[in-house]
């Protein structure tokens, strides 16, 4: 019988204590997307709060099982609201995932994410072109689409882990995930993620949930980043499998989600550190 890999075995065992204990995510989330955000959550078997007005997003940040701030739809209102919640959330201790949407390409979002760093996310997660312009590179986004590779980013994502206290995850064709010091590459998902709105926006939430309950053990956030990033590119597999294009790949990929099996998982999540580099040759 051939070995059971660790981190495949961690995925499932974090998949399982979703559906378990269906931990509460409280969502501020970009607005094209906050249904199919809500539903991915709730296939997954977490629970979905989609509250975004300054006079409750703290309050319900501070008893969530996890937040998630996405800079999708950027308003004065909705910035009050991430602020407050974020707030709310570092006080608490509760983990608290910044999904940076199209900054670096637009000035105002990107100063109120900079902002937000004070209130210290447990996660970043964007494309490559976001987190190098976060980290105070130009990113060249082309709107919210990278222009650049994810490897172009590694060393950028590993210097804002280190000067904000946080896991950095830059998602792409492999998705890579530091802390700084560390490096994980996920090998799940499929192109057709490319052709539906809203991917990046659901994987940070799933995120999100993971982080939810492992907050009370003495967590690897690293580790947990990975796993819900491989939960949901695997899922993202099956649901291409089962899809004619673009539109059944998003009703596909919730199924998915809702039907991943241990069998599933621990043959189907690829979570690996980076290959070696090369030893060059002695002068």
């Amino acid at each position: 019988m051939p070995a059971i890999d660790h981190h495949a075995k961690s995925a499932w065992d974090t998949l399982e204590a979703i559906r378990a204990k269906a931990p509460l995510v409280h969502s501020v989330t970009n607005l094209v997307v906050t249904n199919l955000t809500a539903n991915v959550l709730l296939a997954l078997g977490a629970s979905p709060a989609m509250v975004e007005n300054v006079e409750e997003a703290g309050e319900l940040a501070a008893v969530a099982g996890s937040v998630v701030i996405n800079l999708g739809s950027m308003s004065a209102a909705r910035t009050d609201a991430m602020q407050a919640a974020t707030l709310a959330a570092d006080r608490s201790g509760t983990p608290w995932v910044l999904d940076p949407v199209a900054v670096g390409a637009l000035s105002y979002r990107s100063e109120v994410a900079r902002g937000l760093l004070a209130h210290r996310p447990t996660v970043i997660r964007g494309n490559a072109s976001e987190i190098l312009s976060l980290a105070g590179g130009d990113g060249g986004g082309k709107g919210v689409d990278s222009t650049l590779d994810p490897e172009a980013a590694v060393s950028a994502a590993q210097r804002l882990a280190q000067s904000a206290g946080c896991v950095v995850a830059i998602t792409g064709r492999i998705d890579r995930i530091t802390d700084g010091d560390r490096l994980l590459e996920v090998h799940n998902g499929h192109q057709m993620q490319t052709r539906v709105t809203g991917m990046g926006c659901s994987a940070t939430a799933v995120i999100a949930a993971c982080l939810a309950v492992t907050r009370a053990a003495s967590s690897d956030w690293l580790a947990t980043t990975a796993q819900g990033l491989a939960l949901f590119g695997l899922a993202a597999e099956h649901a291409a499998a089962a899809s004619a294009g673009p539109a059944s790949f998003q009703v596909a990929l919730i199924d998915a989600l809702f039907n991943l099996d241990e069998a599933q998982t621990l043959t189907g999540v690829r979570i690996n550190p980076p290959p070696s580099e090369p030893r060059r040759p002695a002068p």
